[in-house]
């Protein structure tokens, strides 16, 4: 037994809830926004450009992400469809691990094809205009991409687990993109805060149990890397890249197991 019949139908019922018109009208949208976002700034057009790019990614596709999790797995039990689709004598880890990987395999095409289009249009809006720091489509851009999809990947296991644990499709939207909010975040607002204890009362104590978060959540706002692409210096590459994405994908490969151990001990009414 294999996760392949199960990944095969997955993208299947993918491309039967409007995969293709949700990707279509996002690449518009990222079209439309990153040509206006040059246009309108007084910076650097191309690292405008690349710069809002990156952030309609990194917002976006996580919520095209859960939507896609939400069809492929907490519909399938709201709606009893397991009753056929997990029938004996197929592991109920086949069917988990077939969702998840057809669901990440849509995102991942999905990013690389966002990925180019904003490849495309900063080479564009930066022709004729010579930058004092040239944005870096090459290696660097290809890095920071990889970073985004590990990113997505721990946002998915997450989501992973919530549609197997939830009691409603709606929660995992809500709890997942909520896992996301903190986790990219609480590393940013303790820096802030170790620089000036004035922006808050009682600084210290906010800061120290924000602290606290590093021990159950991953430190996603470690994995924006876009500084290595928009100004072109691996300088700004975190010394400490290999570990830190060596344990967000550790923590997302136990994110799976956990939600493997919940399925199979789940109890269907």
């Amino acid at each position: 037994m294999t996760p392949f019949p199960d990944f095969h139908i997955a993208l299947r019922l993918a491309l039967r809830v409007r995969f293709f018109s949700i990707s279509f009208w996002l690449l518009v949208a990222l079209g439309i926004i990153v040509w206006t976002a040059s246009q309108f700034s007084g910076r650097q057009p191309a690292t405008v450009a690349l710069d809002v790019g990156l952030s309609v990614i990194r917002l976006a596709l996580p919520i095209v992400a859960v939507l896609l999790l939400q069809e492929l797995l907490s519909q399938e039990f709201t709606r009893k469809l397991f009753l056929t689709s997990m029938t004996y004598p197929r592991a109920r880890h086949w069917f988990l691990l077939g969702r998840f990987l057809a669901a990440f395999l849509l995102v991942l095409v999905l990013l690389s094809v966002l990925a180019a289009l904003l490849a495309a249009l900063v080479t564009v809006i930066g022709q004729g205009y010579k930058q004092s720091t040239p944005v870096a489509l090459d290696l660097r851009y290809g890095i920071t991409i990889a970073f985004i999809a590990v990113d997505i990947g721990v946002i998915m296991a997450m989501g992973t687990l919530l549609a197997v644990t939830a009691a409603t499709p709606s929660f995992v939207l809500i709890g997942t993109l909520g896992f996301m909010l903190v986790a990219r975040s609480f590393s940013a607002i303790v820096a802030l805060l170790s620089r000036d204890s004035t922006l808050v009362g009682d600084a210290e104590t906010y800061r120290l149990s924000l602290n606290l978060l590093g021990y159950f959540l991953p430190d996603l706002a470690a994995l924006d890397v876009r500084m290595i692409t928009l100004y072109g210096q691996m300088a700004f590459l975190p010394p400490d890249w290999v570990v830190r994405l060596s344990a967000t994908i550790a923590y997302a490969v136990g994110l799976i197991a956990l939600a493997v151990w919940a399925l199979n001990r789940k109890r269907f009414a």
